[in-house]
């Protein structure tokens, strides 16, 4: 990790002075605009609809747009996501959370990956038109423009319309995934044509054009929703999945909404924390972790201690995601409790000081598996609206399966469902029914995208990761809090645990001999990873300065970048770009 910093922090900020000095003059309105996105094409198409006039729905419908076309490994109109939004100028609700999540078909039911003999098949679940959801992304897209955005969905789009056109040159990263998908890409032919080269993974720098999906944004841009869910690529859509082996209709495509939820909000560190609401676990799981921490004894950041009562907090939050945690428009979930300070002092009150809780000492053992490869991006106006977005087509390339005739990418975030709630799963765990498989559910996530606001400060964040997701909004949102730059936020070596399996992830750079020593002498088991994970994308407004910094990932090849906006003498806006920060 050469870009990467040690997490041990050399200077501790009092946060209690930090919060109470109140400023004089603090701003409401930034002035700036910035962009963080995992991907350099995506950034600058936010800022050209930002510059045209566009407000920060219309760039984030432009970076997701261009995030669907030049990285098909992690996102796509085929796929899902969670959009953050914060309006400033809506006294009554600043803040809305827009679910744009995949949903079964209406085909699906519990046992659909079962075999004649009740045996739930694993490849149906993750490869091929089986494995996907009813996609959520381009009713998301069109949705932001007609309720949120300034500018015409034909405006918007051009960007993702251009690099579909025009292609984006494959990048290391590109094909390290495609290395690990390569062998169910090639099943399909028309995945094999658009994204390898001879069935093969193609060289670094070689230009991917995907005409048929630029005429898929094109159809979005003239007819908004029913460009997608209806007319010719609708057609295409179900008869390239039932083709296929499928079992998508048209009444699947009908039925799809995105649905507006009140995001997860709680109070913590002198922060408000606006998060993701199931059918995300990750404003729940935040609630009791931050909320907890604060009624443990006050630790040193980056002591062992205070990574202990980390690790317990997760332990318990994350056995809650496993066992009672699901799509609430289908099953009840006590949400209330559940994000409340006392259910999270509780939960904290059960941690040992001295040392670790087995996973199988807080009740029946619960796993699931979630895929990994997501992206995310952050971004905000010079009036200060702002979106956190976290999108995902679930593994590498998703369910590797193209709709011939449109350039679509299919998800297989089926799989993010428990397919085998009633037995057991590869540990010989049982399941959780809350999160089991029925039409037109939506699946639970971690995809956490956060903010943070107080009278001083604004924090935009999110990242990719599965599972891993939730605790590194949680490492970045506490870096945030004590003061540390944006660069910080992203860069910062990460420690994970989710319950089960019962051991510490963590990245190289984590710990050292001496910190893993004494956490396995309390009775942690640490695993290192071996490699980096995740891939956050942040931005931060500091209302005192009235300065906007972001901060892209060094592990990724993304780009974040502000300008200052300057009114011009006709009375639109010119924008000068700053300093860009990776």
């Amino acid at each position: 990790m050469s870009k990467q910093q040690n997490w041990l922090p050399l200077i501790t900020i009092s946060l209690v002075g930090l919060l109470s000095a109140s400023p004089l003059h603090a701003a409401t309105a930034p002035g700036q605009q910035a962009v963080a996105s995992a991907h350099p094409i995506a950034t600058a198409a936010g800022h050209t609809v930002l510059d045209q006039g566009g407000n920060a729905f219309d760039a984030a419908v432009a970076v997701a747009a261009t995030l669907a076309v030049v990285e098909p490994y992690s996102s796509g109109l085929g796929g899902g996501g969670f959009f953050l939004l914060r309006q400033p100028g809506n006294a009554d609700q600043p803040y809305r959370f827009v679910d744009a999540r995949e949903t079964a078909p209406l085909s699906a039911n519990r046992d659909l990956y079962r075999d004649s003999d009740g045996v739930v098949q694993r490849d149906p679940a993750i490869n091929g038109p089986m494995a996907a959801g009813i996609p959520g992304v381009p009713a998301a897209l069109a949705h932001l423009a007609e309720h949120y955005g300034k500018l015409p969905l034909s405006q918007s789009l051009a960007p993702a319309i251009a690099a579909a056109e025009n292609g984006f040159s494959i990048s290391e990263h590109y094909r390290t995934l495609a290395g690990y998908r390569l062998e169910v890409m090639n099943r399909y032919p028309e995945t094999d044509r658009i994204f390898l080269r001879d069935s093969q993974i193609p060289p670094v720098g070689t230009v991917i054009k995907q005409p048929e999906l630029a005429g898929t944004l094109r159809a979005i841009a003239a007819s908004g929703r029913d460009g997608f869910y209806k007319g010719k690529v609708g057609e295409l859509l179900i008869e390239g999945v039932r083709t296929a082996g499928g079992i998508w209709q048209q009444a699947d495509l009908d039925d799809y909404k995105v649905i507006e939820r009140s995001p997860i909000r709680f109070n913590a560190s002198g922060y408000e924390v606006i998060s993701a609401p199931l059918p995300s676990a990750g404003g729940i799981a935040l609630a009791g972790i931050l909320q907890g921490l604060e009624t443990l004894p006050k630790a040193e950041p980056g002591s062992v201690q205070w990574t202990h009562q980390l690790v317990e907090l997760m332990r318990r939050t994350y056995r809650d995601r496993a066992a009672l945690l699901g799509d609430n428009d289908f099953v009840e979930v006590p949400v209330k409790q559940l994000t409340s300070a006392d259910y999270a002092a509780k939960l904290a009150a059960s941690v040992d000081p001295k040392h670790a809780t087995r996973s199988s000492e807080l009740g029946p053992l619960i796993n699931f598996v979630e895929g990994d490869h997501t992206t995310h991006f952050s971004l905000i106006d010079a009036d200060g609206n702002a979106v956190a977005a976290t999108l995902s087509v679930n593994l590498p390339f998703g369910a590797a399966f193209t709709v011939p005739g449109t350039g679509v990418l299919l998800n297989n975030e089926m799989d993010d469902f428990a397919a085998d709630p009633a037995g057991v799963n590869a540990y010989g765990l049982a399941g959780s029914e809350a999160n089991a498989i029925a039409p037109g559910k939506r699946p639970l996530s971690s995809m956490t995208p956060t903010m943070l606001e107080n009278d001083q400060q604004l924090a935009i964040l999110g990242t990719p990761g599965g599972s891993r997701i939730i605790t590194m909004v949680l490492l970045g949102a506490l870096e945030a809090m004590r003061g540390e730059p944006v660069e910080r936020w992203v860069s910062r070596a990460r420690f994970h645990h989710q319950y089960l399996p019962d051991h510490i992830q963590v990245e190289d750079a984590a710990f050292s001999a001496e910190q893993q020593s004494a956490l396995e002498a309390m009775g942690h088991r640490v695993e290192p990873v071996g490699r980096d994970y995740g891939n956050m994308q942040a931005v931060s407004w500091d209302k005192s300065s009235n300065q906007v910094t972001a901060a892209s990932d060094p592990r990724g090849i993304g780009e974040a970048n502000v300008q200052r906006v300057n009114a011009r003498s006709d009375g639109h806006k010119a924008a000068k770009t700053g300093a860009i920060a990776q």
